[in-house]
């Protein structure tokens, strides 16, 4: 209150204009602070009556021993909350030093006051509060008094100076009798009575201070003294305020006198110093603030001498430092170095804090970061001196974790040791990654740095520290974008494997793959929020670590795999074919895909369930290079395919044992039905590649290849035994667990495929069967549209005789009347081939349309067709076969009157007409219509006659 009345006071001073504004200014802070004070008084005095109220009241309610819990607790809900003790004695007693609180409240469980969360955190804002708290920390009227003074020795020299009143010499004569009185007086004061210390020392510093200005007044304003006189004066001064300062056991007293003493040669510079000199002299301060720090735990002398010094340093260098100066400057810098990290150290070590207190983060994390700025600016001209400097630093920081981690294993320290390993550790590692960029390119530092953030996050987990984890999380994230900026389209590099971009990749990988497998368990959470949070978050990140560092993988063999190398013309050529490079990328997944299911097989003691995943997408990669070998080219077994196919499903099959029985249980079963489907494919494309080997081009051999392929797969899932749910062929994997997949899910598409592929081959095949003759029946086309439609008719068999789970629907007589339909049209195309081959009859639909050779070809064989079907239905005493037969008979018949009889005077309708007739009369002698079926007489109770 005094310090706010005494401000606006002299605000108000300071505006009034009848006075003097420097006259105006003390007066108004003058009455300012005697209102302001007369207020605090008054406002006290109603305080102290209140709270002596409060008082009697709360000492009424504990020493009554039988009052009634109600008015126990109204009693306690009149107590009031417990303020601040300084303010509430300050309240009752009007003295600073009263400490005691509310009756039955101890100081020592009275819950302070939080501090203000709008209270500001800049460094205007904490100098502010810094000087708030000097101002008013402690005897209130002697700092006032003291900055009063100074105001007033001020105005007195510039009244003095203005005035002419006394010669220059007496009046800094006067003023450094004054300075000199205060100090005698603070020291007289002290020894007369201690307990009034921080009196004494306030006036101590005055004259310190006064003294100071004397002198540099005498150097500036006067030219009394010249530079080195001044120089060492303040020196002295310095000095002897040092020791004063150490004798009194007074920090204040200390940094006054070192204060002025790095301020000196900034006061007296002419502009004419030179560098070493300047830093000789901060040196020998740098010597005397760790001799202090040996004596004695003063945190602010040793940040004053750090700021100071490397401030000055750092305005030097970048205004007048020039790169011929290196010798002169870096033993200093090394020197500042050492001197400031020594009184980190003794700070630390030598007086007992604890361990928080003990370890100056601003000066164990400042001091290497700002000397290495200096550093780096010193020898930016010097290749790689920035890298070695930053490793060499970092070899330091190392070297220190070490011993301190070593002294902090006796535990004699209280845990200083380990808190200061770890500071110096942290800084040795980011100081040794920070030499990797500066000397290497982009893609060997990336490597470094991630292999170091695992060494990180697996030190970090060994002593369940959350942030040295987060420290190796954060490094793979910077290594793998640094790695991504240096990628190329295309690599370049004559050594195979021993080059930047695969052994970058490679350690990329195996970084995130490590700290993936370390973070499967959830670590548990010990510590602030912010651990608990993390620790939540890194289990989580485990199974995208792991597919993070298995994409690494793939990226850096199948980079590799793309390299290219220097010609003799220096252009630079791929090392593999295109049709090799994506079989060695096929085989790389597969591989890796069977190494890493491994960990995840539940045999083992924890298994890594993620590392099954890669082997999800086998299938579908093995497809895709397959379909690529198929329509780029010629054949999936050129460039080493015939090599690389059966490895691939080696691996495959190998993988899919092992994981099946695993989840996801309908993938592996679609998986299972997949790998048919593949099979047809690749035995396809070897189809094609025996054509091509032949010179069949064009041909009907190419045209039934992939038809081929599908009827021999077909086939052999029509196989007897594998519809035999007693057979040891279905005890074995994978039809004990997946025969639906293979005999039903597999087999359906591939028999519809199978029976429209039959359809389309019979349709538009010519059954050329070069170099071979044409033969009905026995030329390609006929003979694999044969087959086809037998093996449905197998497989259709098998599956309706079998004991597996298919749907109703397959019992339906309606497939086998497609099937037949099928079998009827591919004998009309028979007849189609026969007279293009050998009544050259053009192949082509209109034509053969048209000729009446093969109207008349189609009229006897529906004819016979039909015949054959009605003999047979007759011997069977199938009635519905013998009227399809009557049927196919009856549109032979109409074909014959409505297409033949358009034949005029051609041969080819006598022949239709007169065969047809007598087969009709040969079923009407041999098959007439069967009896219809007999009704079933229902069984009649035993005894009953008829």
């Amino acid at each position: 209150m005094l310090l706010w009345g005494a401000i606006w006071g002299a605000v108000l001073g300071y505006f009034v204009e009848r006075h003097d504004a420097g006259f105006g200014l003390i007066l108004g802070a003058m009455l300012g602070a005697f209102a302001a004070r007369t207020l605090r008084n008054a406002v006290r005095k109603e305080a102290r009556a209140e709270v002596q109220k409060e008082l009697a009241a709360h000492q009424a309610v504990t020493q009554a021993p039988s009052v009634a819990p109600a008015a126990v607790v109204v009693a306690a809900a009149a107590v009031p909350v417990p303020v601040r003790t300084d303010e509430l004695a300050d309240a009752v007693t009007g003295q600073p030093d009263f400490k005691d609180t509310l009756p039955g409240i101890s100081p020592a469980t009275a819950e302070p006051v939080p501090d203000s969360p709008a209270m500001a955190t800049d460094l205007v804002s904490r100098g502010f509060a810094a000087a708030r708290t000097w101002l008013l920390g402690g005897n209130t009227i002697v700092r006032m008094g003291v900055l009063v003074l100074f105001v007033g020795l001020a105005f007195l020299a510039k009244y003095a100076i203005d005035n002419a009143m006394l010669p220059p010499e007496l009046r800094l004569a006067a003023i450094a009798a004054a300075g000199i009185a205060l100090f005698v007086f603070g020291w007289k004061l002290h020894a007369r009575q201690p307990e009034r210390l921080a009196y004494a020392l306030t006036l101590q510093g005055a004259g310190v201070g006064v003294l100071y200005l004397t002198v540099f007044a005498a150097f500036r304003l006067y030219q009394f003294l010249p530079a080195g006189a001044a120089f060492v004066v303040l020196g002295l001064i310095c000095a002897f305020s040092t020791a004063i300062a150490l004798l009194q056991n007074a920090m204040p007293m200390a940094f006054i006198g070192f204060a002025g003493a790095f301020a000196a040669p900034i006061l007296l510079s002419t502009g004419q110093g030179d560098h070493v000199g300047l830093f000789s002299y901060y040196l020998l301060l740098g010597v005397a603030i760790v001799a202090v720090a040996w004596l004695r735990a003063w945190r602010a002398l040793n940040l004053l001498g750090f700021f100071a010094t490397f401030g000055v340093a750092t305005l030097w260098g970048v205004l007048k430092y020039q790169p011929e100066q290196l010798a002169s400057t870096e033993p200093f810098l090394i020197a500042f170095f050492v001197l400031y990290l020594a009184a980190s150290l003794m700070y630390a070590t030598r007086h007992g804090l604890k361990p928080k207190q003990a370890v100056d983060a601003t000066l164990i994390f400042g001091l290497p970061l700002v000397a290495f700025g200096l550093q780096a600016g010193l020898v930016r001209d010097v290749e790689y001196a920035t890298a070695f400097s930053a490793l060499a630093l970092g070899a330091v920081y190392l070297g220190l974790g070490w011993w301190a981690l070593k002294r902090g294993g006796s535990g004699q320290d209280g845990g200083v040791g380990q808190w200061l390993a770890e500071c110096f550790v942290a800084l040795g590692l980011g100081f040794a990654t920070l030499a990797v960029p500066l000397a290497l390119d982009a893609r060997w530092t990336s490597a470094v740095w991630a292999a170091e953030g695992a060494a990180v996050y697996w030190m970090g987990q060994r002593q369940d520290r959350w942030l040295a984890r987060l420290a190796g999380l954060a490094l793979q994230l910077f290594a793998g974008l640094s790695y991504l900026r240096s990628f190329e389209q295309v690599q370049v590099s004559t050594w195979p494997l021993a080059n930047p971009a695969f052994i970058g990749a490679v350690l990329l990988a195996a970084s995130a793959l490590a700290i993936g497998y370390w973070s499967r368990s959830a670590a548990a959470a010990r510590g602030s929020a912010g651990a608990s949070q993390f620790a939540a978050l890194e289990h989580s990140l485990s199974p995208a670590l792991f597919w993070v560092g298995f994409l690494w993988w793939q990226f850096a063999v199948g980079h590799e795999i793309e390299r290219a190398v220097p010609n003799a013309d220096g252009q630079w050529i791929p090392v593999f074919t295109s049709a090799l490079q994506s079989y060695l990328e096929m085989l790389t997944w597969l591989g890796s895909a069977w190494l890493a299911h491994r960990l995840a097989l539940p045999t083992r003691h924890n298994p890594w369930l993620v590392a099954a995943t890669p082997a999800w997408f086998s299938l579908p990669i093995m497809a895709l290079v397959a379909l690529h070998g198929v329509l780029e080219m010629h054949h999936v077994f050129q460039s080493w395919g015939w090599l690389v196919w059966p490895l691939a499903l080696v691996l495959h099959f190998a993988t899919l044992k092992r994981l099946d029985g695993m989840a996801p249980q309908r993938w592996w079963s679609w998986v299972h039905s997949g790998g048919v489907w593949l099979l047809v494919l690749l035995i396809g494309n070897l189809l094609v590649w025996a054509v091509q080997q032949a010179h069949l081009q064009g041909t009907a051999w190419a045209s039934v290849i992939f038809l081929l392929a599908s009827v021999a797969v077909l086939l052999g899932l029509g196989w007897r035994a594998l519809y035999a749910a007693d057979s040891a062929v279905r005890a074995r994997w994978p039809l004990d667990r997946f025969a639906t997949a293979y005999l039903w899910r597999a087999a359906v598409p591939l028999a519809v495929a199978v029976a429209l592929g039959a359809l389309l081959v019979a349709v538009h095949s010519d059954g050329n069967a070069q170099p071979l003759p044409f033969v009905p029946l026995l030329n390609p086309t006929d003979l694999t549209v044969a087959l086809a439609l037998g093996a449905c008719v197998l497989w259709l068999g098998r599956v309706r005789a079998s004991d597996l789970a298919v749907p109703r629907g397959v019992m339906d007589t309606r497939w086998t009347l497609v099937l037949a339909g099928l079998a009827f049209v591919a004998l009309n195309t028979v007849w189609l081939r026969v007279a293009h081959h050998f009544a050259a009859v053009p192949w082509h639909a209109d034509r053969l349309f048209a000729s009446f050779l093969v109207q008349t070809g189609y009229s006897i064989l529906w004819t016979l067709l039909a015949m054959a079907l009605m003999l047979v239905a007759h011997r069977r005493h199938a009635r519905p076969v013998w009227m399809g037969g009557a049927a196919l008979l009856g549109l032979t018949v109409a074909k014959l009157f409505l297409i033949d009889l358009s034949n005029r005077g051609g041969s080819e309708r006598i022949v239709a007409f007169i065969a047809v007739g007598a087969l009709m009369l040969v079923v009407g002698y041999f098959a007439p219509i069967p009896p219809a079926a007999a009704a079933t007489e229902p069984a009649r109770p035993e005894g009953e006659t008829a």
